[in-house]
C-alpha cells in the first residue's frame, strides 16, 4: 500500500475507534479484489467477521450480518456483525475501494486477544494491519 494512502487509512481507521460506548480496535485488510469483484469481497468480509466472532467468544453460526439497507445512517458498503439472540455488536466494517482494489476496515471490541486473532487471519492468508483504538494518535496506533 502506498505510504500516503496507508497513513491516511490508518488515521481514518483510528478516528473511527475513538471515544464511544465501548473500547474498539480495528483491522485494515488489504485485498486485490477490484470493483467488479464485489461479491467476492463481501464473502471475504463475512469470513473475516466469522473469525472475529469466534475470537470474541461467539459461535459464528449465532451471528448475522446487518447491512442497513433500510437505514439511512448506513453507507452501501457498511456492515455489522450482530448476535442472533440480542443483536449485540460483534464487529462493523467499511469496504473501501482505494487505488483500484478493496480494503476492508473492520473494528471490534478491544477485549479480543489480538495476537491470536492476527495469527488466525495470517494463517488464512489475509494481509492485515492492526490498529489500536487506545493509542493517543494515529502514528502510535499501528500495532503488531
Amino acid at each position: 500500500m502506498e505510504e500516503t494512502l496507508e497513513s491516511d487509512l490508518v488515521r481514518r481507521t483510528w478516528e473511527l475507534l475513538q471515544p464511544g460506548d465501548i473500547d474498539l480496535d480495528g483491522l485494515v485488510v488489504e485485498t486485490s479484489l477490484a470493483n467488479d469483484q464485489e461479491p467476492e469481497m463481501h464473502q471475504q468480509t463475512v469470513k473475516i467477521g466469522e473469525i472475529i466472532a469466534d475470537h470474541a467468544g461467539h459461535d459464528p453460526r449465532d451471528t448475522f450480518v446487518y447491512s442497513g439497507t433500510d437505514d439511512t445512517e448506513y453507507a452501501s458498503n457498511q456492515h455489522q456483525g450482530l448476535t442472533l439472540d440480542d443483536e449485540k455488536f460483534v464487529w462493523e466494517c467499511q469496504q473501501l475501494l482505494r487505488d483500484g482494489s478493496f480494503d476492508i476496515v473492520i473494528y471490534f471490541e478491544a477485549s479480543i486477544e489480538t495476537e491470536a486473532l492476527l495469527s488466525t487471519l495470517g494463517e488464512r492468508g489475509y494481509d492485515v494491519m492492526y490498529v489500536r483504538g487506545d493509542a493517543d494518535s494515529p502514528d502510535e496506533a499501528v500495532g503488531t
